[in-house]
Order: structure tokens, then C-alpha cells, then sequence
């Protein structure tokens, strides 16, 4: 009985648990690494990350919905969000706002639109783990704005390391549900 609590609260639970939180904040790490070598090609990967961004907010509240109106509800809210979200980065690469900024610039609107539409659909939905991943995405902004590549990539892997054992410690620290 005892090993079985151990094994629920254990590193297996936590990434059974977590496992969708934890690839949305690599996922957008890997863009913001990849952002500071080669920030003009990277459009077209931060719209890919805009439909696992939505399927993660959604498995996030599917938990509380159970009724079908409550999920009809959720599934047009987040359409709606990360449509606006994906409109607004293609906005950007309209031939007229495209010739008024140069690459970098758009890469990095493109940056602060998906941390923008992360830190939002997390903070309307109650997951802080989402909204994190916003705030950590919002923070790279400037990061690779003004850091050295090396640099930009040591402290993202920091971050994300710290994130990861943030997520970890409050997932330990939930009491342990038993059942008879």
C-alpha cells in the first residue's frame, strides 16, 4: 500500500499528470533556441504550435467539464481565441506590413503573439501552467533581443529546467487522494 502511494506521487505520476504542460514549454523553448539563430524562418513553426497550444488548453479544462454544453462552450472559446491568435500572426506577413518591417521584427511579434494568446487562454481557463508558458515565452522576447546566442540558449535550458522542477514540487506537494 504503502509503495503504491509512493508510485502515485513519483516522478511517473507527475509526468502522467503534467506530461502536456511540460511539452508546451519545450516545444516553445525549442522555437525561442531556434528564434535567436535563424528568427526570420521561424513563422511558420510558432502557427504550427498555435493547434497543440489550444489541444493543451483544452485537455487542461476537460477534466471539470462533464456536461456537453460546458464542452461545446470550451471548444468555441478556444476556436475562437487561437483563431484570433493565428489571424493576428497572419497579419503580419500581408504584403503591406511585411515591406514596413524587417524579418527580425516580425519573428518577434510573432513571439509576443503566441506568448500573448499562451498567457490568456491560461488565464481564462484557471491552468497557471499554461499562462507560465506565456510568461516564459513573453520574457524570451527581449532575451533575444538583447543576449548572445550561447547565452540565450544556457539561460533558456535554465529556465526550463526550473520550470520543470516548479511543476514537479507542486504536483508533490498536492495531497494524495485514497480510495477504499
Amino acid at each position: 500500500m504503502v509503495d503504491e502511494e509512493r508510485s502515485s506521487t513519483g516522478l511517473a505520476a507527475f509526468l502522467k499528470e503534467d506530461w502536456p504542460y511540460i511539452a508546451i514549454l519545450i516545444l516553445a523553448l525549442i522555437g525561442v533556441a531556434f528564434a535567436s539563430l535563424a528568427l526570420e524562418q521561424m513563422a511558420f513553426y510558432w502557427e504550427l504550435l498555435i493547434p497543440f497550444f489550444a489541444a493543451v488548453c483544452i485537455y487542461a479544462r476537460m477534466r471539470d467539464q462533464q456536461h456537453k454544453v460546458a464542452m461545446t462552450k470550451l471548444l468555441r472559446i478556444e476556436a475562437l481565441h487561437w483563431g484570433a491568435v493565428f489571424g493576428a500572426m497572419r497579419l503580419l506577413y500581408m504584403p503591406d506590413v511585411a515591406n514596413v518591417m524587417n524579418a527580425i521584427a516580425s519573428g518577434l511579434m510573432m513571439m509576443v503573439l503566441l506568448a500573448l494568446g499562451t498567457f490568456t487562454a491560461g488565464a481564462q481557463i484557471g491552468a497557471w501552467r499554461i499562462s507560465m508558458v506565456g510568461a516564459l515565452l513573453g520574457a524570451a522576447v527581449p532575451l533575444i533581443a538583447y543576449l548572445e546566442r550561447a547565452s540565450l540558449l544556457v539561460t533558456l535550458v535554465s529556465v526550463a529546467l526550473l520550470a520543470i522542477v516548479g511543476f514537479y514540487l507542486s504536483h508533490r506537494r498536492r495531497p494524495t487522494s485514497t480510495t477504499a
